[in-house]
């Protein structure tokens, strides 16, 4: 009886570890989201406001893709930058939903690895996609690239010089 009540103790605590775990994983993408309406809503969005969309594409499953949403939350240059120039979606790739038709649209940047990024004008229009790799440094992305990656392809920069 003391060895059945060890073992269910044991199961309990083991499960109560689990559940916390799971409950501490950040859900940056949702699996469950319309990737599509999403997309079209921030074009919308960019278009009234001037801006671009930005997608991070990836999954929860991915701690890069998470690695670089903490960097840029955490760095008040990159969170400015990327709030004043683009219209942000996060696109889920993972089991539960791989939004093959969404990728299939962008011309599959899925083949760089992730997070990969997209960038729309107002129009919803590819303008770039961007291997994350590139923003790599060390053992992690740089602070700097990521932002001249920001600025390179921030809707003043796409201007004409006589236009700025």
């Amino acid at each position: 009886m003391k060895q059945i009540t060890l073992l269910l103790c044991g199961m309990l605590l083991w499960s109560a570890a689990l559940f916390a775990q799971a409950a501490l994983k950040p859900q940056l993408y949702n699996p469950q989201a319309d990737a599509r309406a999403d997309i079209d809503a921030a074009v919308k969005k960019a278009a009234a406001s001037g801006k671009h969309v930005f997608l991070q594409m990836g999954g929860n499953w991915c701690g890069w893709c998470i690695a670089f949403d903490k960097l840029v939350k955490a760095n008040d240059t990159l969170r400015t930058c990327l709030e004043q120039n683009y219209e942000v979606v996060h696109v889920n790739y993972s089991q539960e939903n791989k939004n093959e038709a969404v990728f299939a649209s962008l011309a599959h940047p899925e083949r760089f690895g992730f997070p990969v990024f997209v960038i729309l004008n107002g129009k919803g229009e590819r303008i770039h996609t961007q291997n994350s790799e590139y923003l790599e440094e060390g053992k992690g992305h740089s602070s700097k690239k990521v932002l001249q990656f920001f600025r390179q392809w921030s809707p003043e920069a796409l201007k004409p010089p006589a236009a700025r």
